[in-house]
């Protein structure tokens, strides 16, 4: 099914439609909250939030021009920065995940290279880690990363690139401290 025959069938509430686009994005929808918000039911929360919302707009979506996930993706951003204004009103510290790795839970299974590089992933910057779990993780396009973040498609793919740069670096500079 093509982008324009998906949109209309999610338009028209087909079950299918939206059983598949649910079981493409809510992985990568979950894990990118999870980064931002540090626990597994506050990204279940608000992936949830996004979710509903891009079902109560998704006639909207259907005049832009733009694919699902990344409408999702936008509203997902949004909900996410609620629930931090929502924290700071509250005064509650967050603690984030540990830049020493992902919890023991997670841990089950993954090699030690994926380790080290979720490591230094975890050092990049705030809008670095943003853009590349945007583009490289979700796979949205430079266009569609432009739209969710207010910025111009090359200037999109310029910060990727310089993320990438950076990410590299790091491994680089990580993996010559073994030595």
């Amino acid at each position: 099914m093509n982008e324009h025959d998906e949109i209309t069938a999610l338009c028209h509430g087909d079950r299918e439609a939206w059983t598949g686009f649910y079981e493409r994005v809510y992985p990568t929808m979950l894990a990118y909250a999870r980064r931002r918000l540090g626990s597994r039911d506050a990204a279940s929360d608000a992936v949830a939030e996004a979710l509903a919302r891009t079902v109560a707009t998704v006639a909207r979506m259907s005049s832009l021009d733009v694919s699902p996930e990344a409408w999702a993706y936008g509203i997902l951003r949004h909900v996410v920065h609620d629930v931090w204004r929502r924290r700071g009103r509250e005064r509650r510290s967050v603690v984030p995940l540990s830049p020493a790795g992902p919890d023991p839970t997670e841990s089950v299974g993954l090699s030690d290279e994926h380790r080290v590089v979720r490591q230094a992933f975890n050092q990049l910057s705030g809008a670095d880690r943003e853009v590349l779990e945007l583009r490289v993780i979700a796979h949205l396009s430079s266009e569609e990363v432009a739209a969710i973040l207010d910025m111009s498609p090359g200037a999109v793919r310029m910060a990727q690139a310089r993320a990438l740069t950076r990410l590299r670096a790091t491994l680089m500079s990580d993996g010559e401290d073994d030595d």
